[in-house]
C-alpha cells in the first residue's frame, strides 16, 4: 500500500448507509495534514489525508467522502483542476478550498467549481471546524428541502392536478393545459395579468413541471434601483463601483440550470432592455467591471400587469426584446372572470391560513360564498387571500368584514343585487330563477346548489309556468 495513505479508521464498504460523516484532506504540507486530521477526527467518523491528488484518487476509490478539504496549490495537478475533473465526472461532494495565496483568479475558479467555502492559511482550528459544520448543515437542509418539496408536490398533484393551479373553471383549465405543454421545453414565456392574479404561481408551476435541476430565482424589476439592476442580474467584480468591496455573482448565475423569473418586466429601464436582449441572443453575460464574458444557462420567464404589445406601440418597450420574450404568452384570468373557483379557493386558503396561524379552520356559510362570488375583486386572488386571513384572525365571517370595510359585495348594488322595494318572496323567487338558469334548466342541479330538495324548488316555483321544464 502507498505509505502516504494515512488511515484513521479501518476499511469500510462504500455501500454502508448508517455511517458518520467522512472527510478527505488533500494538502502537501505534513503539518497541515496532521493538524486537520487530529482536529476533525474528534468530531467525525472517518478522516483521511493525502499529500497529492494521485493519492487522493486512490482514497476516493476505497471510500465515499462527504467532504473534501483541498489545497488549491499542490504538486503535479492543482487541487482546483482535480476538483473540476471530479465535477465533470458527476461527483457532487462538497469542497472547502484552503490556500495561502488569495488571488482573484483562484477565488473565481473555486466559485465556479461550486466550492462550499474558501479558507485562507494560516487558519485557527475554530475557523476550519466552523466551515465544516456550516457545510454539513447546508447539505442537511438541502436534503430536507428536497424531501419537503417532494411531499408538497405529491400533495398538490393529488389535490389540484399536475399544474398545481387551483380552479376548475374553463379559464384556469386553459392556463393549466398551456403550462403542462410548455413546461418541459426551454421556450421563453411571457405571463400577463392584473396584479394579484397569480403570475408568480404560474411561473412556479412551470418550474415544477419542467423538472429543471436549478432553482427558480424571482426578480422584481420595480423593487431594484435602475442603477443596481445590471449588477444584481449580471454580478460585478471587486471595485467595479463605489461600495463593491468584493466580487459578487449575479442572479443569472444563481439561476443556472433553472429559471430566472423577471416580474414587472415592462418597468425595466431601456438600457437594461438592450443588455437583456443581448444576453438572450448570445447566452452570455458580462459582470459589471469585468472584461470577461460568462456563459449562462437559465430559462427566462417574464411577467407584467400591462399589455406589453401596447407598451411597444407607445415606444416604452423594445420591440425586438418583446418578440424574444413573447414566444409563448399565458394570460392569467381575473378572479371576477372565474367566480365558480371561489368556493375552492376559499376552502384552500381557509385551511392553509388556519394551519399557518395555529387556529381552527373557519366555516363559511352559503351566504358568505355567494357574497364573495358577487364581489368584483379588483385585487383578485391576493385580495381574497387577505380577506380570508383577516377572517381567520378575527374570527369573523368574510361577509361581516366586507360589510364593516364598506366593500361592495354585489356587482349591481352596494348592498344587494335586488331592488330595495322587493318583498322577501320576490327576492327568493328571483334568486331561484337565476340559479336555475345558471344550471341550464336542470332542476336537480339547481336544488343542489340552493341546498333544498327538488320538490321544494318545484313547489316554490309552481306558479311560474316558464319554469316547469324538466
Amino acid at each position: 500500500m502507498n505509505p502516504s495513505l494515512a488511515k484513521s479508521r479501518p476499511d469500510r464498504p462504500r455501500t454502508e448507509q448508517s455511517r458518520p460523516a467522512s472527510i478527505l484532506v488533500v494538502d502537501d504540507e505534513p503539518g497541515i495534514r496532521d493538524f486537520l486530521q487530529r482536529a476533525l477526527a474528534k468530531r467525525h467518523g472517518l478522516v483521511e489525508v493525502a499529500e497529492n491528488v494521485d493519492t487522493a484518487d486512490e482514497l476516493c476509490q476505497r471510500y465515499h467522502f462527504d467532504l473534501l478539504i483541498v489545497d488549491i496549490r499542490l504538486p503535479g495537478r492543482s487541487g482546483l483542476d482535480w476538483v473540476m475533473e471530479l465535477r465533470a465526472a458527476g461527483n457532487d461532494m462538497d469542497v472547502i478550498f484552503i490556500t495561502a495565496y488569495a488571488d482573484m483568479d483562484a477565488t473565481i475558479g473555486a466559485l465556479r467549481t461550486g466550492a462550499a467555502d474558501f479558507v485562507l492559511k494560516p487558519f485557527r482550528v475554530e475557523q476550519i471546524l466552523t466551515a465544516v459544520e456550516r457545510c454539513f448543515e447546508r447539505r442537511r437542509l438541502a436534503r430536507e428541502n428536497t424531501a419537503l418539496r417532494r411531499q408538497v408536490d405529491t400533495f398538490v398533484d393529488r389535490l389540484y392536478g399536475a399544474s398545481g393551479m387551483i380552479g376548475q373553471s374553463a379559464p384556469m383549465q386553459e392556463v393549466g393545459e398551456i403550462i403542462r405543454q410548455i413546461a418541459p421545453t426551454p421556450t421563453s414565456v411571457l405571463i400577463e395579468g392584473e396584479t394579484g392574479t397569480g403570475k408568480e404561481l404560474a411561473a412556479r408551476a412551470i418550474h415544477r413541471l419542467s423538472k429543471l435541476s436549478g432553482p427558480l430565482v424571482p426578480v422584481n424589476c420595480v423593487a431594484i434601483s435602475p442603477d443596481l439592476l445590471e449588477s444584481e442580474l449580471f454580478g460585478h467584480t471587486k471595485g467595479a463601483f463605489t461600495g463593491a468591496h468584493q466580487a459578487r455573482d449575479g442572479l443569472f448565475s444563481f439561476a443556472t440550470g433553472g429559471i430566472l423569473f423577471l416580474d414587472e418586466i415592462s418597468e425595466m429601464p431601456g438600457t437594461m432592455q438592450a443588455k437583456l436582449l443581448r444576453v438572450l441572443e448570445s447566452r452570455r453575460i458580462r459582470p459589471v467591471g469585468s472584461d470577461r464574458e460568462l456563459a449562462v444557462d437559465a430559462r427566462i420567464v417574464t411577467a407584467t400587469n400591462k399589455n406589453l404589445a401596447e407598451e411597444v406601440r407607445k415606444g416604452r418597450f423594445r420591440e425586438d426584446l418583446f418578440y424574444r420574450l413573447n414566444v409563448v404568452t399565458i394570460k392569467m384570468p381575473t378572479l371576477r372572470q372565474r367566480p365558480e373557483d371561489i368556493p375552492e379557493l376559499v376552502d384552500f386558503l381557509g385551511k392553509t391560513l388556519a394551519a399557518e396561524l395555529g387556529v381552527a379552520p373557519p366555516t363559511f356559510s352559503r351566504e358568505d360564498i355567494h357574497a364573495l362570488q358577487a364581489y368584483n375583486w379588483p385585487g383578485n386572488v391576493r385580495e381574497l387571500r387577505n380577506l380570508i386571513e383577516r377572517a381567520v384572525l378575527l374570527g369573523r365571517l368574510p361577509s361581516d368584514i366586507m360589510s364593516i370595510q364598506g366593500s361592495a359585495p354585489g356587482r349591481e348594488s352596494p348592498t344587494s343585487p335586488f331592488p330595495a322595494e322587493w318583498t322577501l318572496a320576490e327576492v327568493e323567487k328571483s334568486h331561484m330563477r337565476r340559479v336555475l338558469e345558471s344550471a341550464g334548466g336542470n332542476k336537480s342541479e339547481a336544488a343542489r346548489r340552493l341546498g333544498i330538495s327538488r320538490k321544494t324548488l318545484e313547489r316554490k316555483l309552481r306558479s311560474d309556468s316558464a319554469l316547469t321544464r324538466t
